[in-house]
């Protein structure tokens, strides 16, 4: 974690609050206010994590797909700040979470990191449906003490 500098802003460490993963930003790079949910890694960073590692990523779902020939599979395209971010969903994935991969607006997953071909795609194991996160965007209220809209710590 950054530490806080004598005038009570966190220092610039270069280190993500929500991954530990140092990014390389600097306070002088904008970064645009995103409520992101705690624990989750930044499209942009997707390739630091090595194969199979255990990730969450979470984003708006820009894309649904089901082809016919997929065997049940259905295909999931995530957008945040920084990227997009490609989830495959199996049959039996889709069957636990189901309401959420139909309804969602904004999901966060929870999978597998694979790579085949120079695509990197996210092997979903849980999918939860934190939709109610963007009426927080049209809320009228100060958002300085709500952790949801924290900017990370080198941002001050």
């Amino acid at each position: 974690m950054a530490q806080a500098s004598s005038s009570g802003t966190p220092a610039d460490s270069g280190i993500d609050r929500c991954t530990g993963i140092g990014h390389g930003r600097t306070r002088a790079e904008p970064v645009a206010a995103w409520p992101r949910p705690p624990a989750c890694l930044p499209a942009a960073l997707l390739d630091r994590p090595p194969a199979n590692a255990r990730i969450t990523v979470a984003g708006l779902v820009i894309l649904r797909q089901r082809p016919g020939t997929a065997k049940g599979v259905i295909f999931l395209t995530l957008e945040d700040e920084t990227g997009i971010v490609n989830i495959i969903v199996w049959r039996k994935t889709y069957e636990r979470f189901r309401r959420a991969v139909i309804a969602g607006r904004l999901l966060r997953v929870t999978g597998k990191v694979q790579r085949a071909d120079g695509v990197t795609h996210v092997i979903s194991e849980q999918i939860e449906d934190i939709s109610p996160m963007l009426d927080l965007l049209l809320a009228d209220q100060s958002r300085e003490d709500d952790p949801a809209f924290a900017p990370p710590p080198d941002m001050g």
